[in-house]
């Protein structure tokens, strides 16, 4: 009777000592009673029923899944490759372990999948420029087909585009004729705004002719600064005031002279009438 009581002792201690188990702060345990969904355990210590109970630990730590290059067409037929990174974690590990089979697996290939039909859904200007919009779109389809497994789409990121080389010749030829004719419209509105300026000062000139004689000085004292050997061909200010007073007496004579050729020609017109 003694060693009968030891022996059940002696098993209902190795029971008790084995159906002990510890997780971490990051695990959970999905306990299956007889084959069926018991509850979830965890994390610290706990109990389990040996032999009865048994038990699949699940990691709810965020997890990443690296994209390998996806071949795709864009929306204007042109042919590229992309990568990207997806972090996503566990939610509900009950979920996760009875309704989808390797859920690594299936957010993998779902990610994969996606990524292609969404690229195919855009232009290639806005799969270079305007990633966040991808990112997002893809996050949310992938993230709406794996929320019945329990699993949360945190976040994805396309990291490379690769372009073929035909494409990114046309590119560069592209980028460099609108920095040229960038580059021109500049130039033009420059020579415009100087022109105005010139004449401005043309007519200042015109109206206080030692104006420009100052200028002519200060010009004179750049050039020495410069140690400059250039020669000069001076004109005086007087010269260009009076060819100035010539060019106002031409212009009054020339409209005396047209006067007089109009009086002419009434009289004439006069005599004939008589």
């Amino acid at each position: 009777m003694e060693v009968f009581i030891f022996f059940f002792s002696g098993i209902t201690l190795f029971c008790a000592l084995t159906g002990i188990k510890i997780d971490r702060e990051y695990q959970r345990g999905v306990i299956f009673r007889l084959g069926r969904y018991n509850s979830i355990k965890g994390p610290g210590l706990y109990w389990m029923i040996p032999a009865i109970d048994q038990k699949i630990r699940v990691d709810i730590r965020t997890k990443t899944v690296d994209i390998p290059p996806q071949e795709a067409v864009t929306a204007d037929s042109v042919t590229i490759k992309v990568n990207a990174v997806l972090y996503y974690r566990i939610l509900d590990p009950n979920k996760a372990i009875n309704k989808v089979e390797k859920y690594r697996d299936a957010v993998y290939q779902t990610a994969m999948t996606t990524l292609r039909n969404v690229v195919g859904q855009n232009i290639l200007d806005d799969v270079l420029q305007n990633r966040d919009k991808i990112n997002y779109k893809v996050q949310e389809i992938v993230d709406e087909i794996t929320a019945p497994w329990g699993v949360e789409i945190e976040r994805v990121e396309i990291k490379d585009v690769e372009i073929p080389v035909a494409m990114q010749r046309a590119m560069a030829k592209e980028a460099e004729a609108v920095r040229e004719k960038r580059a021109r419209l500049i130039k033009a509105a420059a020579e415009q705004e100087a022109s105005i300026k010139l004449s401005e000062a043309s007519k200042k000139i015109m109206e206080n002719p030692a104006a420009l004689e100052l200028r002519r000085l200060q010009m004179l004292t750049e050039i020495g600064a410069e140690n400059n050997t250039t020669t000069l061909v001076m004109i005086p200010s007087d010269i260009i005031s009076l060819a100035k007073q010539w060019t106002e007496a031409l212009e009054q004579g020339k409209t005396a002279h047209n006067s007089v050729q109009n009086d002419k020609v009434t009289n004439l017109d006069d005599l004939r009438k008589v």
